[in-house]
């Protein structure tokens, strides 16, 4: 009933920045959290930021300080804006939602949408 769909994904140098934008359409009107995971190869999923419809921001903390959450509720756009990249930031973000309150947990949200791919090198 929600589909999301992730833009702005690329290749980026270290110390650059990047801008993720997620837009979610259908039964929009069910979804009070959204959020950001990111997966590197070989490894767990990992919460990145979450954040309701305008408040209530949360952020892992090897991105805390880097990066800023942010949504537009009336547009149902939700946005990642990465500065200050690092090789670490390397993998697949994945933008989800759900009916909870803000979590960096997966089991947290029951729609995802299909990643989008994040490379950072010098």
């Amino acid at each position: 009933q929600v589909q999301l769909v992730e833009s702005g994904g690329g290749s980026a140098q270290i110390g650059g920045s990047l801008t993720l934008s997620c837009a979610a359409s259908g039964n929009t009107d069910s979804i009070r959290t959204m959020a950001w995971f990111r997966q590197a190869p070989g490894k767990e999923r990992e919460g990145v930021a979450s954040i309701e419809t305008d408040v209530r921001p949360k952020y892992s903390d090897s991105v805390k300080g880097r990066f800023t959450i942010s949504r537009d509720s009336a547009k149902n756009i939700l946005y990642l804006q990465m500065a200050y990249l690092v090789v670490e930031d390397t993998a697949m973000y994945y933008c989800a939602a759900g009916p909870n309150l803000p979590s960096l947990r997966t089991a947290a949200y029951n729609y995802w949408g299909q990643g989008t791919q994040v490379t950072v090198s010098a």
